[in-house]
This record gives C-alpha cells, structure tokens and sequence, in this order.
C-alpha cells in the first residue's frame, strides 16, 4: 500500500469482510495493513483511492490503532481459503482456493466470485478447479468444520517466523491449531519460540503428546525448557519422557536454574572446540545455517570432553578475531583467555551488566569445577529483560514492570 506521494505505507495481510444473510455477497469493509514494528492496523476501503494488480493507493490517513476482529467479520485469507463449501447446483463438495472482490454499484467492494476445487478421484491428483459465483456455493456460516491450511500458508511459505508468529497471534484458537497441524516440526519449532506464552500452551495442548515432543526436541533448549517450566509438572513430565533422551536431558538441566539467571537462559549446544582445533575449523562451525547470528560470534574453547558440561574451559574465540587470522593457527592462540565466566547463579541485571561492560553479544556460563555449561546470547536476555506482552503491545504503549525482576540500572 503507498500514499498519494508514493511512499510505501506498509504491506497488506488480509481483508475484512462482514459475511450478510441470504445469498447477498460479503460486503469487504477494508483491509490489515502491516505498517512498521509488525503491528497490522486496519484501513477502511473508503481510503482506499485505487486498487491495481500489486498495489493499492490510499488517501495516506490512516489510524494507527492495532488490528483487532470484531463479531461478524470475517479474514479472507485466514478464514476462507481451504474452507469446504458446498455448490449449489449439485451439492458437490468443493475446497476454496481463492475469493475475488469487485466494486458494486452502490460503491462497496464485495466478494462476488470464489475459486473452487471439486475433489480429485481415480488416477486424477487434483480435482478440476473452476470459478463460480458467491451466490452459487454455500456452507460458509459453518466455521466449525475442519479445514485446512495450505493455501493460506501458500500465502506465507516466505515469512519470517516471527512474522508467521504475529499472523497466527491474530487468528482464532481453532485457525490456529489448523495451522500447527499443516507446519512441519521445524517450522512449527521456530514459530512457537516467538509466539506469546499463552499461545504456545495453547497450541502445544492441542497437539498429540508424540508430535509435541517433537516440536520442543526441535525448539532451541532454552526456549523448550522456558515453555515446559509454564505447563503442569505431570505434563511437563510426560513430555519430556517422550523426548530424545539426549535433548530431554538438556532442557531438564536448565530446568533445575530460576527462569532470571544465566543458568535458566543459557543454550547448552554453543560451538565448542578443543585446543589444537584451527581457525579453518572454528570458522566453518561458525557458518552453521542453524546458529543464531549471536551465537555463532563466538567460539568456545575447552578440554575434551566438548559436550556440555565439557572438560576445563579454556577462552573464547570471538569471530572477529577470527576472521583476521590464517586458516591454519590453531584457536587456542588467538583466543580471549582473561574473559572471566558467569557462574549459572549469576541475575539478569548481573548478566546485561557483563554484556554491556565488556560490548559482547555472548557469554561463558561455567560451573564451579570451570566446566563450561552452555552460553547465554543477547536475543535471550532481551527476551527476559521485556514485558511479558512485549510482542502484543505497540511500539508508543509505556512499559509496565516487569513482576519479579529487579530493574536494571
């Protein structure tokens, strides 16, 4: 969407439409424009000064208020696509691939047309597809019904996860449990670890036990351990005996740690290499597609054993460094060895202390023997340091205090 001048406002994610009586189309009353800070706002059609192929003009004045469903409306892509209808002709059962809207003669925009596919059979893959008017389907005040998610989630195949995370947050609990059951575990894995808590509980419950253990073996194991301290101790419990032995007993080590110490957020699978490893090798561990950017700016280095709780810790290779040096030094020479480590007891304003005084992104947490226990990153100390609703309030809301956390001074 842009404004008269051309500037982009934000980009749309939806359209709202009131579904009416009888077999009058839906009446499109605007659209979910998500501006910047991924907060999605509503814009009348009434500003709205032209709609083409790829983009929609506005008048430029526009309320910032969040998005919020009222009764009775209804989100296009959220909540139609992939629902079964019935045609009326002769009542075969068809699944909606898209919707189109058109301009009325009375100036409103309405849903006239859908895009539908009869059930595929025989050798046939796919149903055929064709396009049939509104008023020629109907089972769309049915909501209840099972429906999948594809083709919304066709929609999305590109999002960030945090950005499929504040889709989801808006929808309903029955949409989305729908979508948790199309995402894979990886993907199901990544988003749940930027919905908010209540989310995650709620999608987590709906799942079956063996596919939620899954889905938390594939979570980071601070976040795994973060949401399993918030459920029941015998689910929690449950749970983790479903998982792989080796990640249930990562996640059960953090557990044993208060949520507001190093030792509660720290991951216990940093990059860890031993002595006589070289520079080449710290840097392809580095290049890793599965570390967080904070993570991998650091290599840890310690005395066999190299699986957390690892032998004797040694320094910390910053990557940095490492970049400024020959493939074949060997990182136990070029590595900081005067960083003192966290113990896992250490607060949170303990922990931002220690990142801000020494400019870093990631820190050492060892034990009392000097074993290294895993690493503590920026992004989970922001996580721990904003409100509980950080990702539902909007950017000008004030802060309220955090409960049980002392304020960092």
């Amino acid at each position: 969407m842009f404004d008269p001048n051309g500037d982009q406002v934000g980009r749309i994610r939806d359209v709202v439409a009131l579904l009416r009586s009888g077999h009058l189309p839906p009446r499109v009353l605007g659209l979910v424009l998500e501006v910047p800070m991924r907060r999605r706002i509503f814009v009348p059609m009434s500003r709205v000064t032209a709609l083409d192929p790829g983009q929609v003009i506005t008048t430029g004045v526009v309320n910032m208020r969040r998005f919020q469903s009222r009764p009775g409306e209804t989100l296009v892509l959220a909540e139609m696509l992939d629902r079964q209808v019935t045609l009326t002709e002769d009542g075969t059962t068809v699944t909606i691939l898209d919707v189109a809207m058109q301009l009325a003669r009375t100036r409103d925009w309405e849903l006239t047309q859908v895009f539908v596919r009869k059930g595929g059979g025989g050798f046939r893959r796919r149903g055929e597809t064709e396009v049939v008017r509104w008023d020629e389907v109907t089972g769309f005040a049915q909501l209840e019904q099972n429906q999948s998610a594809a083709s919304l989630l066709a929609t999305m195949d590109k999002m960030r996860p945090v950005d499929l995370a504040s889709v989801m947050h808006d929808l309903t609990p029955k949409r989305r449990a729908e979508i948790a059951a199309t995402l894979d575990d990886e993907r199901l894995a990544d988003v749940l670890e930027e919905l908010p808590e209540d989310d995650q509980i709620e999608i987590l419950g709906v799942l079956a036990q063996e596919r939620a253990a899954d889905v938390l073996e594939a979570m980071a194991p601070d976040d795994a351990a973060d949401l399993l301290g918030e459920l029941p101790p015998e689910q929690a419990d449950r749970l983790l005996e479903l998982m792989e032995p080796d990640d249930a007993e990562d996640v059960r080590r953090l557990l044993v740690y208060d949520e507001y110490t190093a030792g509660g957020m720290m991951n216990p699978e940093p990059v860890v290499l031993s002595p006589d490893a070289t520079v080449a090798e710290a840097l392809a561990r580095a290049r890793h597609a599965d570390l967080t950017p904070a993570l991998a700016a650091q290599v840890y280095i310690c005395r066999p054993p190299l699986e957390t709780p690892t032998g004797r810790f040694v320094g910390v290779a910053h990557l940095q460094r490492l970049l400024r040096e020959q493939p074949s030094e060997l990182v136990s020479g070029v590595c900081d060895t005067d960083l003192e480590p966290l113990r896992p007891e250490a607060t949170l304003p303990q922990v931002t202390t220690y990142l801000a005084a020494y400019n870093l992104v990631a820190l050492p947490v060892v034990d009392e023997g000097g074993h290294l226990l895993g690493a503590v990153t920026v992004d989970d100390v922001l996580d721990h340091l904003l409100p509980d609703d950080w990702r539902e309030r909007d950017a000008d809301e004030p802060e309220s205090a955090q409960p049980g956390v002392p304020d960092v001074q």
